[in-house]
């Protein structure tokens, strides 16, 4: 039996969460993420957020690394104001997934950055974000809405989806400018960026929807090779 790659998944820390009869602090994480990984091959392990001087080590025993979903990213993180309907800041989560951000790219380890974490991709090379855009979440708070996404012909995103395709989505925030050498691989109707990647070098991707939401298994299948 091939040995199947490790992928490790970034985690919200929530300071109060309940299960059972607990209420407690808790690094948590929706099964989705786990569920797709295991699916598309690999072996999934969680990475909560934990100092950041500990990234590069925990990303060398990786095969591959996903930056998960999550609270919006700090305007303080890209040089911005903040606009009033940005969300409470998450000071630890940022500081972790930069540092694991940096330690991939550093060393090459195939990425993939869902949502959050392809807005954080961007940030982490010098973009910036929309703080605020409608129309993205749905008309219901807490459920996914769905819309359809186009790839750019030629690009890694293409490579793993070619055609136009309808995708999960829950977002109010968008890349606004490009981070250093990302370019855009998939838009919305509306040009909204859906996807990013770096020219050539390692796999890296980011994808602005929620595949753990949904049963196409193509972009983490491509991460999962990739990681192989």
């Amino acid at each position: 039996m091939s040995r199947r790659p490790l992928i490790g998944i970034s985690t919200y820390l929530e300071s109060s969460t309940r299960w059972g009869v607990w209420d407690l602090p808790a690094a948590l994480l929706p099964a989705g993420y786990p569920w797709l990984v295991r699916t598309a091959g690999g072996l999934a392990a969680m990475l909560p957020p934990d100092d950041p001087s500990a990234a590069a080590e925990v990303v060398a025993r990786l095969d591959g690394l996903v930056i998960a979903g999550g609270p919006d990213v700090d305007p303080v993180r890209y040089g911005a104001e903040r606009d009033p309907r940005c969300g409470p800041a998450a000071p630890e989560r940022d500081a972790w997934e930069l540092a694991l951000i940096a330690a991939a790219l550093e060393s090459g380890t195939p990425l993939l950055g869902i949502c959050r974490g392809m807005q954080l991709l961007n940030v982490a090379l010098g973009g910036t974000l929309v703080q605020h855009l409608d129309g993205h979440r749905g008309e219901v708070v807490g459920a996914f809405a769905a819309h359809p996404v186009k790839p750019v012909p030629g690009t890694r995103l293409a490579g793993a989806v070619p055609e136009e395709t309808s995708v999960p989505t829950y977002h109010h925030q968008s890349v606004d400018r490009l981070g250093r050498g990302l370019t855009a691989s998939a838009y919305a109707a509306d040009g909204t960026v859906e996807a990013l990647e770096p020219a050539g070098g390692a796999w890296v991707l980011g994808v602005q929807w929620h595949p753990e939401m949904g049963e196409d298994l193509r972009v983490m299948e491509a991460l999962v090779r990739a990681a192989s």
